[in-house]
């Protein structure tokens, strides 16, 4: 753990430490306010309180609902009907009611819901802590489901520790990740992709719409139920199991949670729960979210905090999530979302428009996973850089282990689409790449599932276009095939390797899975033909997309082998924006690129001492190139000026092929005549 405060190694930030002090203060009087004797975790326990419960002697069933009035519930063991002896009791002043049944009122599997008054109406909810929620195939209708299996999940690995090294994200859907035209399940998964995952390399698994959705196509953002896992993908001890087979594979599973907002749907979400709009959100201009048509919670309610910070530790718990990627933290934590800016002068992180609530439930989520599980990971979906997001808490900072690196894919996809070859800058792209604050770690990725949405183009699609569909055997040749499949290994080596924290993939996108994500919706006739994932392309030997599964498998090794991303510390050697070509040192790895569309040189010389040997060449016949570069040799450095002169620069002369990416490991110098 580092000393001091995180902004002290940023000068720039020295008019605000008093703003930035000032906030923390408040996030650690709020801790200690809610903590009292004990710690976040003894708060956070709404999911033991409220909700249905089996007793020793029964059922007992609580809700919050201060505007109601009166409250049944009512479901298939009674009818649907308001009858007395379902009748919730007040509890207390704060709207905490109450239901106790003999343990044959419910079974396993009953379908309910709870009717409540208020005054002036009345209205069918799900219960805000419901666990299971299902929706009935022929009226479409949701409700809560009594799960109490006779049969629970045995867990095979009780306490998983994820490894201690640079995180390998994988992100999935669980739902797409068929190759049937359907809705895949967490059996399927389990048995079919988690093999593919481990055979990737990959460390994590970063699995989205976990919570429970009320449309398919929103792609798990627009939550309704949010202690319940979507149904629509199997059952809870099946979601258990893939968790725990993946843990058997040494693989951690994080859940991409969603806190920054929730569905509008009143009869399935939390909009109207007892009547009243601001019981769960805000009830001014800030309730809805202009941009994402959803309900923006107020977290500056104690109540909405509570709710929260149980769901996080609820995930953790009951399903042994290995930790948490947050949705849309730039959309919590400023007033206008962050929309329309882009953030690039430090007043606009401290000018009046940040909400500093939103800033102080970050800080107690971070604070509370990490005191439940001290080797959870917790991901920050945050696009405005703003200070102290992933800084630790003892830092002063808001506590995220990682920041997504969200301008990344952006300046790729621009580049890509704008930019020919020929006049890509050398030097932004380094800087680009390797620009984040210094206090954090970051996951950097070239394309995530935003970038392979409908209404956009996946790095492959945007440069191959058409020739995906006509010219992906391996025989077919074109400039435009060459370069595409060139670049797609390219961008995603330079984007690992200059990384400083981790790396992550959506899944297909490493062998180039063709074509956009579009879900069932009415535009397409409700079909799932673009909503799954064809895994059949990379292992067909014929189809270059094998090439680039395969290079992003050894891409992927390099770090397994090597640990090379677990030394942050990047030195930029070389960059040549006429040659197009780049270099630069990662502990024992260099790393040299030749961005350029058509030429290649010989005896280039890189100004750096050692000898090395190529560790990984994107060229190799075997991962689709052309096999320009002799891998079996020994590569020393020299000074090709007189001996005698001192101080004459020493070079590693190179033969760099157009559009090439090659990786060396230093090799150990016996002797001083080696060199």
């Amino acid at each position: 753990m580092k000393s001091g405060s995180f902004y002290s190694s940023d000068p720039w930030l020295k008019p605000y430490a008093g703003v930035i002090n000032s906030r923390i203060n408040k996030c650690v009087s709020k801790e200690k306010k809610l903590a009292g004797d004990g710690t976040l975790c003894d708060f956070a326990l709404g999911h033991y309180f409220y909700g249905l419960h089996r007793t020793k002697t029964g059922w007992v069933f609580r809700e919050w609902a201060p505007n109601a009035t009166k409250i049944f519930l009512t479901g298939t063991f009674n009818d649907w009907k308001e009858k007395k002896e379902y009748s919730m009791t007040r509890l207390n002043s704060q709207g905490d009611w109450e239901l106790h049944l003999p343990d044959t009122a419910l079974k396993h599997e009953d379908l309910y819901k709870m009717s409540v008054h208020w005054e002036g109406g009345k209205g069918e909810r799900i219960p805000s802590y419901a666990n299971r929620v299902i929706q009935d195939d022929s009226t479409k209708i949701f409700s809560a489901q009594v799960w109490s299996p006779l049969k629970k999940h045995n867990w095979k690995v009780k306490d998983f520790i994820p490894e201690r090294t640079a995180l390998m994200i994988y992100e999935a859907h669980v739902g797409m990740s068929s190759e049937l035209e359907k809705v895949g399940t967490y059996s399927e998964f389990t048995r079919n992709v988690l093999p593919l995952i481990k055979k990737a390399g990959y460390n994590t698994i970063q699995l989205m719409a976990i919570q429970e959705h009320p449309f398919y196509g929103s792609f798990g953002y627009h939550v309704s139920n949010f202690f319940a896992a979507s149904s629509r993908f199997g059952t809870p001890e099946e979601l258990k199991e893939l968790i725990d087979k993946a843990h058997q594979e040494g693989i951690a599973v994080i859940m991409d949670l969603v806190h920054s907002h929730s569905v509008r749907n009143v009869m399935e979400g939390l909009a109207l729960l007892d009547g009243s709009p601001g019981q769960f959100f805000h009830s001014n201009e800030r309730r809805v979210h202009k941009a994402w048509d959803s309900l923006c919670f107020d977290y500056g309610k104690e109540s909405v905090i509570h709710f929260l910070l149980s769901n996080c530790r609820y995930w953790l718990e009951e399903y042994k999530f290995d930790g948490f990627r947050f949705d849309g933290v730039t959309s919590m934590i400023y007033y206008d979302h962050g929309l329309e800016r882009n953030f690039t002068a430090y007043n606009e992180y401290f000018d009046g428009n940040q909400d500093e609530d939103a800033l102080i439930y970050l800080f107690l989520a971070n604070r509370l996973i990490h005191q439940f599980r001290p080797t959870a990971i917790s991901v920050a979906e945050e696009m405005s850089g703003m200070p102290g997001v992933a800084a630790e808490n003892d830092r002063k900072g808001y506590g995220f282990d990682f920041r997504l690196s969200m301008g990344v894919p952006d300046f790729w996809i621009k580049l890509v689409k704008e930019t020919p070859d020929e006049h890509w800058d050398m030097g932004k792209l380094m800087y680009e790449l390797t620009t984040h604050r210094p206090e954090e770690k970051i996951i950097s990725y070239c394309e995530s599932h935003d970038q392979a949405l409908v209404g956009d183009k996946t790095l492959i699609f945007r440069m191959l276009d058409a020739e995906m569909y006509t010219g992906m055997n391996n025989d077919y040749h074109s400039f435009s095939m060459d370069r595409g499949i060139a670049l797609h290994k390219m961008i995603r080596l330079i984007t690992l390797s200059t990384s400083a924290g981790g790396y992550l993939n959506f899944m297909g996108n490493e062998f180039g899975h063709p074509e956009w994500i579009d879900f069932p919706r009415e535009g397409n006739n409700w079909s799932y033909k673009f909503a799954r994932r064809q895994w059949h392309l990379a292992e067909d030997k014929d189809l270059k997309y094998h090439y680039l599964s395969l290079f992003d498998r050894m891409m992927i090794k390099l770090h397994h082998d090597f640990r090379i991303l677990d030394n942050h510390y990047i030195t930029r050697i070389y960059e040549n924006n006429f040659d197009k070509v780049i270099a630069y040192m990662r502990g024992d790895f260099l790393f040299v690129f030749n961005f350029h569309p058509v030429n290649s040189f010989t005896d280039y010389g890189i100004p750096v001492q050692g000898k090395f040997k190529i560790v990984l060449d994107s060229d190799d016949a075997e991962l689709g190139g052309f096999n320009r570069i002799d891998k079996s040799g020994v590569y020393l450095s020299i000074k090709k000026a007189d001996r005698n002169i001192i101080n004459a620069p020493i070079y590693l002369y190179l033969y760099l092929p157009s559009r090439t990416a090659l990786v060396f490991r230093r090799e150990a110098i016996k002797k001083a005549t080696d060199i």
